[in-house]
């Protein structure tokens, strides 16, 4: 299962996590996986590319993990970005189940 953990303070992003394999189907034919690691590492190059916001990001040599930690308050447009992924990650969590994809938010 992906597990996503996904850190805010006053409703603000301050990281979010990935960890784990679907487990859908065997490796080069897991269509959850493969649509999480779109949608996630998407986003992460948007935020690079079309912000200013400083962020630091964590990832596995087996592609196991991936993480993104903001140093700072970010942009309305990392925000937006941000919740357009989440958003994509709910529904790929209800089409397919919790059994693959987990979803956790937590307020610090």
């Amino acid at each position: 299962m992906i597990s996503v953990v996904i850190t805010k303070h006053n409703e603000k992003y301050i990281s979010v996590a990935l960890d784990g394999h679907a487990g859908y189907a065997d490796a080069g034919q897991d269509i959850v996986c493969a649509a999480v690691s779109v949608l996630v590492i998407n986003t992460f190059n948007s935020i690079e590319r079309f912000t200013d916001d400083d962020f630091s990001c964590d990832s596995a040599e087996d592609g196991g993990f991936l993480s993104m930690s903001f140093s700072e308050t970010m942009s309305d447009k990392s925000k937006l970005l941000l919740d357009s992924m989440l958003l994509g990650l709910d529904e790929i969590q209800k089409q397919y189940g919790d059994e693959y994809l987990s979803l956790l938010y937590k307020e610090v």
